[in-house]
């Protein structure tokens, strides 16, 4: 009989993964890659003896499929994919296929912002109480690699639209949407419902047994759940209005959480992440380990040792009195609104990047109120500017990390905030929001 043949699209992370997992289940597989391979995971197909090609997608060859893994990094746009959707090929993500393979319990995060941190935050959570637990989708290692040599009992997963626009009969037992702001538009056609319905994907085959944490705070989320029937136990969390059954709220500087009666009181200043978002997203991991019976002391002390995520809000050094922030990773406007929000002293701010579809005028009266100056840092910053160019004096461009340091630095005072804010990714300049924010470290260490 003939294996079935597997085509992964995409050898980063992800893709490797899903290769090795396909390999050890037996099927026939092939990677094909349209950029230079990155030697490490060169490597590990070679050592897995999985073939593979880099620099091209050999259509004829990628056209034999059974069934296509596809990198949520590849828009559905390309060539390629329309060949295959052409043909009728089954087009999944690496988080589908993985989940065919075990019986753990997911817990599934998503969202505009907070995503990241609230994964973060939940794993170390479930660590700290002794679970046998795994840490992937958009951070850690890749699910599928983590199936096929560990399988935990429990997975975090952090999970992008991108990957729930390919996943079909994936269930997530616990699910956590933080909130829906307009982000990536330039994938769904400039259409904030096409976005909003690939975030709500995270419900899909949820049963009555199954959990949904969400923000009640949020209006998307809110206005969406008004018109679909949600079918699992709802687990509301809100820093502005009480809640009276199951979830959590904000009361007199202290988070309230109620699972099933039993309360949890956790004061704001033990938290070690601090800022109106951190309380979101501790709110959200909490009610997700307390549904799974984590102990209330073992959540009060994971929440007050938690560090610092490197490139959210990351304090990188102090040099004259001028504190450089890295907050590489806000690549949408809401993220930024949260950070420059948070900013006690004035603030030269730089932004810029590759645009999504931003909308900025959520912001135009915090930049008004806080910024002094604006680095741009992009190819194309002609919309930052036009936005901004009324209400803060000062706006310069730049096209290097460094160039936009010593610009910054060069701008700034004594007691003054550099923000690097970005508000767009960093596909322009930058191989990804980590190389930008190690590159903005880097120029901020040699100062």
């Amino acid at each position: 009989m003939q294996k079935k043949k597997i085509i992964v699209l995409g050898a980063g992370e992800s893709g490797v993964g899903a290769a090795m997992l396909a390999k050890k289940k037996g099927f026939d597989v092939f990677v094909s890659d349209f950029a230079k391979i990155k030697e490490k995971y060169k490597k590990v197909l070679l050592q897995f003896e999985i073939d593979f090609e880099e620099g091209k997608h050999t259509e004829s060859l990628i056209l034999q499929a059974d069934e296509v893994i596809k990198s949520p990094g590849i828009p559905d746009k390309v060539a390629i994919i329309k060949a295959i959707e052409n043909k009728n090929i089954p087009i999944i993500d690496e988080l589908e296929f993985a989940a065919r393979y075990t019986n753990a319990t997911k817990i599934c995060i998503t969202g505009s912002n907070g995503k990241t941190t609230t994964t973060l935050l939940t794993y170390h959570i479930l660590k700290n109480a002794g679970f046998n637990v795994g840490l992937g989708g958009n951070v850690g290692q890749s699910f599928a690699l983590q199936v096929a040599e560990n399988d935990f009992d429990y997975y975090v997963l952090e999970i992008s639209s991108f990957q729930l626009d390919r996943m079909y009969d994936f269930k997530a037992e616990i699910a956590i949407l933080t909130n829906i702001t307009p982000d990536h538009l330039d994938r769904y056609n400039y259409q904030f419902e096409n976005y909003i319905h690939s975030k709500f994907r995270i419900l899909q085959n949820q049963t009555a047994e199954d959990a949904f944490i969400f923000c009640a705070d949020d209006e998307e989320t809110i206005k969406y759940m008004d018109n679909h029937q949600i079918t699992a136990n709802k687990f509301p969390f809100s820093t502005l209005k009480t809640i009276s059954g199951n979830g959590a709220f904000l009361k007199n500087k202290q988070i309230i959480l109620t699972i099933h009666t039993k309360k949890i009181l956790m004061e704001l200043e033990t938290l070690a992440l601090q800022g109106r978002h951190n309380i979101y997203n501790s709110m959200a991991a909490s009610v997700a380990a307390r549904i799974l019976d984590v102990r209330k002391t073992i959540i009060k002390n994971s929440l007050s040792s938690m560090e610092n995520i490197e490139h959210r809000l990351e304090c990188i050094a102090k040099v004259h009195g001028i504190e450089f922030i890295n907050d590489s990773k806000a690549t949408n406007v809401n993220s930024t609104w949260y950070a420059l929000e948070c900013m006690t002293k004035p603030i030269v701010w730089i932004v810029g990047g590759q645009d999504k579809g931003n909308d900025y005028s959520t912001l135009k009266q915090l930049v008004k109120s806080k910024v002094k100056a604006i680095v741009c840092l992009g190819i194309d910053n002609s919309k930052i500017i036009h936005e901004f160019s009324a209400i803060v004096p000062i706006i310069i461009e730049t096209r290097s990390a460094k160039e936009a340091v010593d610009n910054a630095y060069y701008l700034a005072e004594s007691e003054d905030v550099v923000l690097l804010s970005p508000c767009c990714s960093s596909f322009d300049l930058f191989e990804n929001f980590e190389d930008r924010g190690k590159q903005f470290k880097n120029a901020v260490n040699e100062l």
